[in-house]
């Protein structure tokens, strides 16, 4: 490859990630406020029941070096992340790194599952709906997804698990033991749940519909049309590979709320039950380093929507 080609490349990557690290700065920043400013503090949390001293709190941050001004913590916090150490939970005691990415890979498979049912629902309406146009089938089964997309997360997961357990026998927590009969469905109804109900299927029903029904309009499609070649293969970029890349981006952060409350109500151990039992035990380690993960998943889709369309049109890496 040419210089000149790879130059619009290098600067486009450059500064995405410069963007990236951008925004994991204000992130880190605001989120570091909010908890600042949030009523609570981490110390007397851990401490409750254990001693009646009303200054042991401020003997514990004086013991471990806490800076007493938000703006030295803040600071002290970035200079230790940029050199890959983000504190250590003051509920278990372990490196928050460690915890974050250990329940950040549960996460991944939770959410990368349920986009995967999501889009094995969503597409084939779509497609159906823009090659067919308006028919009955296509009505019912747009108003299907919709449907589908209006269940409430935790709704549909308890009726979930009230039928599992009153007709089938079983109580599907995720995570079970591997020896169990049926341990493979206790994987897959958290995926399900919130593959269906994650509010996304009639989004992308919608539109990758009206990007299909646009592409399939075009003159180049109707000359394919014409010459007997087929109209699937020429669209593949333009009305489905982008569309789709850009709704999935788009709705990484709707999967991610919606998974906070999946996992608990299947006692998924991933980030979202992590960060409800780390507000409650005020861990502001522990919160600051899933939110920077979350940041980081969200960032990521972005950045694979941009990849895929300068893949697709390398001309845009010049723009």
């Amino acid at each position: 490859m040419k210089l000149s080609a790879i130059r619009p490349i290098a600067l486009l990557l450059a500064r995405e990630l410069a963007i990236t690290a951008l925004l994991i700065l204000g992130v880190s920043f605001v989120v570091f406020i909010i908890i600042y400013l949030s009523p609570g503090d981490p110390f007397g949390t851990l401490l409750k029941g254990q001693t009646t001293l009303p200054n042991a709190p401020e003997n514990i941050r004086g013991a471990l070096g806490t800076p007493p001004a938000w703006y030295a913590q803040y600071l002290s916090w970035l200079v230790n992340m940029v050199q890959g150490d983000f504190g250590t939970s003051t509920r278990t005691g372990l490196p928050v790194l460690n915890e974050v990415i250990r329940v950040g890979i549960n996460t991944l498979y939770l959410t990368i599952g349920s986009m995967m049912v999501t889009l094995l629902i969503a597409v084939p309406v779509a497609l159906f709906a823009a090659r067919r146009g308006q028919t009955p089938v296509n009505w019912v089964l747009t108003m299907l997804a919709y449907v589908l997309s209006a269940l409430p997360v935790f709704w549909l997961g308890y009726i979930a698990i009230y039928i599992s357990m009153h007709h089938f026998g079983l109580f599907p927590l995720a995570f079970a033991s591997s020896a169990q009969k049926w341990s493979w469905l206790y994987f897959m109804f958290p995926v399900l749940v919130l593959g269906l109900s994650n509010g996304t299927t009639s989004e992308v029903v919608r539109f990758l519909r009206e990007e299909m029904s646009r592409v399939f309009s075009e003159d180049y499609i109707r000359t394919a049309r014409a010459k007997g070649a087929s109209i699937w293969k020429h669209s593949f970029k333009e009305g489905f590979l982008i569309p789709i890349t850009e709704i999935i981006a788009s709705k990484i952060p709707f999967i991610l709320g919606g998974a906070v409350v999946v996992e608990q109500v299947f006692n998924w151990p991933g980030m979202g039950r992590m960060a409800w039992q780390a507000a409650q035990d005020r861990d502001f380690p522990l919160i600051m380093g899933i939110t920077l993960l979350a940041a980081v998943f969200v960032r990521m889709g972005s950045l694979l929507q941009r990849f895929v369309h300068i893949l697709v049109n390398p001309r845009a890496s010049k723009e």
